[in-house]
C-alpha cells in the first residue's frame, strides 16, 4: 500500500487530497444553528445561559483584541457559522485575570454577562484568583478550563523569550484539582511555556491527575487557500513556511502551521534532532549552499496575499509594515529524526501572511497553499480554533494531539536558544516526541462569506 502511495501520479495524489478535504472539517455547511436567536452582526442579543456548561477563563489580560477577548467573547457572544448564529454548548461563567491595565474590560465583562471576576492584587494571589474561578463551597463549579497567557506586562529572559506565567496557572489549577478531587478538561492557549522542561511538567500534571489537555495555535485550524489536506502517510521530504512578526511569539504560529502538514508523513511524527537559528544574510547564503530550499519558498509565496514587489533579499528588513519593525530575515532549520527537513522563514518587509510549500516524492510541484488569516477587529480566525474547543469540552478529547504543541514549543525553545548562541546548531536529544496526526486535521473549509 505504501509503495503503490508512492508511485501514485500527481492526479491521484491531488484527488485523494481532495476526498479528504471534501470529508472532514469544520464546514459552514455542517454547523447547526442552536436555538432561536437571529444573527446580528449590527445588535446582537444575548444568548442565555441556560442548558449550557460553564467554563472558568484564566488569563493574563482582558483586554480589547487580546486572545481572551477573542476566544472567550465567542463564547459569550456566539459567532457566526452557516450563516446562523452559533451559540456553544458552553458558557463563560468566572473569570481570573492576573493583570488589568488601563483598557482592562473585566469589569464590562461582569456587568453585561454575569461573569464573575477574580483578579490578582496585593491582597489577592494568583493561588487565591484560580481557586475562587473554579471553585465554588469547596467544590468545582466549571466544566472546562480555558487558560489564555498571551499579551500583558511579562518580562523576559536573556534568549528573549517571554515569561507569561502558562506554568503557574497550569500548577494552581492542578493544586485546585488535588484539594476538591475532581478535574475537567483544560485548553492552553498557544505554546504551553517558554522552555521545553516546563511544557513537560505541564502535560505531567495531565496524566497525574488524569484531565484532558488540549493546547496551541488558530493557525492550523484556519481556511487554507487552497483547502489542502494532506493524505496520511504522505512521502513528504522537505517542508517550509514564510511568515512575519516577531521571532517567539509569531514564529510558534509558522511552527504549528508547518507541523499540521509535516506530521501527516509518512510513519507519523517522530521527533527534532537539531535546530538551527539563523538571520539576516546568513539567512540567504543557507539557502544559496541548499540548506532550505528557494523552490519551495517560491511555491509557498505563490499562493501570498501581501507579498511585496521586488528582490526578498532588498525588501526584508528595510521596512517597518503595521506595528511590525524593520527586523533581518529570521530562519528555524530543523533536521527531523527520520531525514526530513523543515524550515520556518519570517520575512518582515516582503508579506504579511503565513504560507506553506512542502515536496513530496515523486511530484514535480509542491504542494501549497495559503493560511487565511481574517485581520482584526474580528480576527475570525479564532473561529475554527473555538470550534474546536466546543468538540474538546463536549467530548474530553483534543481534536488533535497536544504532542504537537509539545514537539513546537520544544523546537521554538531550541530556536530561541539557538539565536542567543549567534546561529549555533542546537542538538535536541529531549525532542523525541512521538504522535500519529488524526485524518482530520480540523480546519475550516469552505467560503467566509458563507460563515
Amino acid at each position: 500500500m505504501e509503495d503503490r502511495q508512492q508511485r501514485c501520479s500527481r492526479r491521484k495524489f491531488l484527488a485523494s487530497a481532495a476526498a479528504l478535504t471534501l470529508a472532514g472539517g469544520v464546514s459552514a455547511q455542517s454547523a447547526e444553528p442552536q436555538g432561536s436567536l437571529p444573527l446580528s452582526r449590527t445588535r446582537p442579543a444575548k444568548p442565555s445561559n441556560q442548558g449550557r456548561k460553564p467554563l472558568a477563563v484564566l488569563t493574563t489580560v482582558y483586554r480589547p483584541l487580546s486572545h481572551a477577548y477573542h476566544i472567550a467573547g465567542r463564547f459569550m457572544h456566539g459567532y457566526a457559522r452557516g450563516g446562523q448564529l452559533h451559540v456553544p454548548k458552553q458558557y463563560i461563567h468566572s473569570l481570573y485575570v492576573d493583570q488589568t491595565p488601563e483598557n482592562d474590560l473585566s469589569g464590562d465583562v461582569a456587568r453585561k454577562f454575569g461573569v464573575r471576576v477574580s483578579r490578582r492584587s496585593s491582597k489577592a494571589s494568583m493561588s487565591h484568583g484560580v481557586e475562587d474561578a473554579l471553585t465554588t463551597d469547596g467544590k468545582l463549579a466549571v466544566e472546562g478550563v480555558l487558560l489564555i497567557a498571551e499579551h500583558g506586562n511579562y518580562p523576559r529572559n536573556e534568549a528573549g523569550q517571554i515569561l507569561y506565567p502558562r506554568l503557574e496557572l497550569m500548577e494552581e489549577i492542578a493544586n485546585v484539582f488535588r484539594k476538591t478531587g475532581q478535574s475537567v478538561p483544560v485548553f492552553n492557549d498557544k505554546h504551553l511555556s517558554f522552555t521545553f522542561d516546563r511544557a513537560k511538567k505541564m502535560l505531567a500534571w495531565s496524566r497525574e491527575l488524569k484531565f484532558p489537555m488540549m493546547a496551541g495555535s488558530s493557525l492550523p485550524v484556519t481556511w487554507r487557500t487552497p483547502s489542502l489536506e494532506l493524505p496520511l502517510e504522505s512521502p513528504i521530504e522537505d517542508a517550509l513556511v514564510a511568515g512575519y512578526g516577531p521571532i517567539e511569539v509569531y514564529g510558534f504560529h509558522a511552527l504549528e502551521s508547518l507541523h499540521v502538514m509535516l506530521e501527516r508523513r509518512k510513519c507519523g511524527e517522530s521527533g527534532v534532532k537539531a535546530v538551527t537559528c539563523l538571520r539576516g544574510k546568513d539567512v540567504w547564503k543557507a539557502g544559496d549552499d541548499g540548506r532550505w530550499s528557494w523552490d519551495l519558498l517560491e511555491a509557498a509565496l505563490s499562493r501570498s496575499e501581501t507579498v511585496n514587489p521586488g528582490d526578498i533579499r532588498d525588501n526584508v528588513g528595510s521596512m517597518s509594515v503595521y506595528n511590525y519593525r524593520e527586523t533581518p530575515a529570521l530562519a528555524f532549520l530543523i533536521e527531523y529524526r527520520d531525514g526530513t527537513r523543515g524550515t520556518v522563514l519570517l520575512l518582515n518587509g516582503h508579506v504579511l501572511d503565513f504560507t506553506f510549500a512542502g515536496k513530496l516524492r515523486g511530484e514535480s510541484k509542491p504542494a501549497s497553499c495559503l493560511f487565511h488569516l481574517p485581520p482584526p477587529p474580528g480576527a475570525r480566525f479564532f473561529d475554527g480554533q473555538v470550534a474546536n474547543l466546543e468538540k474538546f469540552f463536549e467530548t474530553g478529547k483534543s481534536p488533535y494531539p497536544v504532542e504537537r504543541t509539545l514537539l513546537t514549543t520544544g523546537i521554538l525553545d531550541a530556536a530561541m536558544r539557538s539565536n542567543q548562541l549567534r546561529g549555533v546548531r542546537v542538538e535536541t536529544p529531549e525532542l523525541d516526541v512521538r504522535y500519529t496526526a488524526p485524518a482530520d486535521s480540523g480546519f475550516l473549509r469552505g467560503n467566509i462569506a458563507d460563515f
